[in-house]
């Protein structure tokens, strides 16, 4: 059975920062070959995809709101992805959720998510 399970969520003051971490297991394949993201859902609004770090040399893409100081990196041999969160603003409230994504087989898997509140 597969697992995604976010954590690290929080209530934080602007321009604070978070640190997501997203715990894998039970994946069919090495979870090195997944293609790795975070997306986040605000209220009344879709998801949108954030950061993305893919199996291709740990390459990484980002939404252009959060370039420069959001990092999203991972961890292959704890089976876990991260997202850094700095400079926290109010517009990054929203629920956090990791997705899991198997190019060749074509295999996608989704966290329960994560609330990320940046309020004053």
């Amino acid at each position: 059975q597969v697992q995604l399970v976010e954590s690290g969520g929080g209530l934080v003051q602007p321009g604070e920062s978070l640190r997501l971490s997203c715990t894998a297991s039970g994946f069919t394949f090495d979870f090195s070959n997944y293609d790795m993201s975070w997306y986040r859902q605000a209220p009344g609004k879709e998801r949108d995809l954030v950061a993305t770090i893919s199996t291709v040399s740990d390459s990484t893409n980002y939404v252009d709101s959060v370039k420069g100081r959001f990092v999203v990196s991972r961890d292959n041999a704890k089976k876990m992805v991260y997202l850094q969160m700095n400079s926290l603003a109010p517009e990054d409230t929203a629920v956090y959720y990791c997705y899991a994504y198997h190019r060749v087989v074509g295999r996608a898997y989704w966290g329960q998510g994560t609330q990320v509140t940046v309020s004053s």
